[in-house]
């Protein structure tokens, strides 16, 4: 008699009830307007080598202090902006990385006045097929696509934008699904099947 397999979410999801509340409600759902994917985009280079819980606990606090990553506020921030931010003890409070999200909302706007916007730019990359993990080990931390959507994005202006960030941003917007074949939430987006094939083909 065979036993079933129980459902399961990626152990990362169960280390906090937050995590597995944003792995329930949002990981890999579309994002696909501009502010949100500069949002999805901000958080990713603040948890470069940190924990995501760290960015999650923090995720109010950084909507506040970045005017809710209106692209056209964050790009006129100006040095007093840079030490108010440095002063929030809410954030993430990083020179570097700061400087890099003001910078990438200047690089954001530029992309309206090349005739794209970074959302669009973002799903480009979309991959013809997602990876379909059946264990945690299973999982990439990079693909093709988004070493190349890296790369492109530095060429825009863009940093603290490595594959390895672009391809979290990636998953947590739903232009890949990473979630494991056997978790409830496998197929979540709507545009992938649970083999890793997109909908419709």
């Amino acid at each position: 008699m065979s036993i079933a397999v129980p459902a399961t979410r990626a152990a990362w999801a169960l280390q906090d009830p937050l995590l597995t509340a944003y792995y329930d409600e949002e990981w890999g759902m579309p994002v696909r307007e501009e502010t949100g994917v500069f949002e999805r985009l901000s958080l990713e280079a603040f948890q470069a080598g940190l924990s995501w819980l760290t960015v999650l606990r923090k995720r109010e606090s950084f909507r506040r202090a970045f005017d809710r990553f209106d692209p056209e506020i964050v790009a006129a921030y100006g040095a007093a902006d840079i030490e108010r931010l440095l002063a929030d003890t809410g954030i993430i409070r990083n020179r570097r990385k700061i400087s890099a999200t003001v910078r990438n909302a200047a690089a954001t706007l530029r992309l309206r006045d090349e005739g794209t916007d970074l959302a669009a730019l973002v799903w480009s990359y979309m991959p013809e097929r997602s990876p379909a993990p059946r264990g945690d080990d299973e999982v990439p931390s990079t693909s093709r696509e988004s070493a190349a959507l890296a790369k492109e994005l530095k060429r825009r202006g863009f940093s603290f934008v490595g594959p390895t960030t672009v391809f979290a941003l990636m998953t947590a917007i739903g232009i890949v699904d990473a979630h494991l074949v056997d978790s409830p939430r496998r197929g979540c987006s709507g545009l992938w099947n649970r083999d890793g094939t997109r909908v419709g083909e």
